[in-house]
């Protein structure tokens, strides 16, 4: 879908529906099969407006300051882009050559993105409008990615190889000093960024076997464990991440595609497509702790900033979960389009 349809759309959709303002904090939700930006007040569980984004978008990250969403169109070579505040969309960003973009996260003023059809992770840099760098796995379905939080390690599953690929920063193993990200940190410490005195690092890249199906994951707080879904073992697979080493490999008894810690790194929350129950595995046992009855299967997960509140997407029931996390129960729905999956938080400085 072109640029120009998507502002036709737009349009459209502005007379469809009498969008109210964007909320300063705002749960963003992808319909995936009606290809819109969903935004809703989370105080209360209503939507404020939609927002068209191309075809087949599935994961959504937000902007440091909140004001822009980042949309990946899974099927084709674009990243969709939606000023927040006006409720509309930019132009998307063309990733050429890397296809099949999912996963997403907006960190340290960048935009980190997989490329499955390329079997790469990239960076891109919204103030210069360019992609600032790229690696390659060597694995296939490379699909979700987050990043640590000194900006120095990135992560990335890759579900048909059953691999995670760890990406860390490290020094040049001989040849002249590589350049871009490669000559050293910018200023903030993260890729990309004018060289700068000092020892050239390299990107190394650790493929770490985990179990078949390997997609949703998560770091713990402390940043020391990494927490992965298998969903065909249904198994969840607990690595090490100063050795790079599966410590423990545990049941999770969900066809699981997303896992997720709460903030105070307590209990890890996996998410079902083939039943109605979000399992809570308690971190510190590794132990089922609970199992949350829901009306539909569960998807996506979002951990809301508070700590109070997790969400969950019900695919089958379009619509959007939202759970108590003192009580563990589920405290109401938004019901949404067709195919509500992504999820992220959007808090406007």
């Amino acid at each position: 879908m072109n640029f120009r349809k998507l502002l036709i759309l737009a349009c459209l959709g502005a007379c469809a529906l009498s969008a109210a303002s964007t909320p300063a904090n705002a749960l963003l939700v992808l319909e995936k099969e009606q290809n819109t930006l969903v935004i809703v007040d989370p105080a209360s569980l209503t939507i404020v407006a939609r927002v068209p984004v191309g075809d087949n978008p599935h994961e959504v990250a937000v902007s440091d300051d909140g004001k822009i969403a980042y949309i990946t169109n899974y099927g084709g070579n674009t990243i969709a882009v939606v000023d927040l505040v006006a409720q509309k969309p930019l132009a998307p960003i063309d990733l050429g050559a890397l296809r099949l973009p999912h996963g997403l996260e907006s960190v340290g003023g960048k935009v980190y993105f997989t490329a499955e059809g390329a079997k790469v992770v990239g960076s891109y840099d919204p103030t210069t409008q360019k992609i600032d760098w790229v690696i390659g796995t060597g694995q296939n379905r490379t699909h979700m990615v987050t990043v640590s939080k000194d900006l120095k390690t990135v992560f990335t599953s890759n579900v048909s190889s059953g691999t995670i690929s760890i990406i860390a920063q490290g020094p040049v193993q001989g040849g002249p000093p590589p350049r871009g990200p490669g000559r050293g940190p910018s200023p903030a410490g993260r890729p990309g960024g004018p060289p700068m005195r000092g020892p050239a690092v390299d990107w190394i890249v650790t493929n770490v076997p985990v179990g078949h199906g390997s997609e949703g994951f998560d770091l713990t707080p402390d940043g020391r464990e990494l927490w992965v879904a298998n969903a065909q073992d249904r198994t969840i697979s607990i690595i090490d991440v100063a050795t790079r080493n599966v410590v423990q490999t545990i049941p999770s008894t969900q066809t699981a595609n997303r896992l997720k810690i709460t903030l105070d790194g307590k209990y890890a929350f996996v998410s079902d497509m083939s039943g109605n129950d979000l399992l809570v595995v308690d971190v510190a046992t590794r132990k089922e702790y609970k199992k949350i009855a829901l009306p539909a299967s569960s998807e996506g997960l979002l951990m809301a900033p508070g700590g109070r509140t997790v969400y969950t997407t019900l695919n089958t029931r379009d619509a959007v979960a939202a759970i108590d996390l003192e009580t563990m129960k589920m405290i109401g729905e938004v019901k949404t389009g067709r195919g509500p999956d992504g999820l992220a938080w959007a808090s406007r400085r």
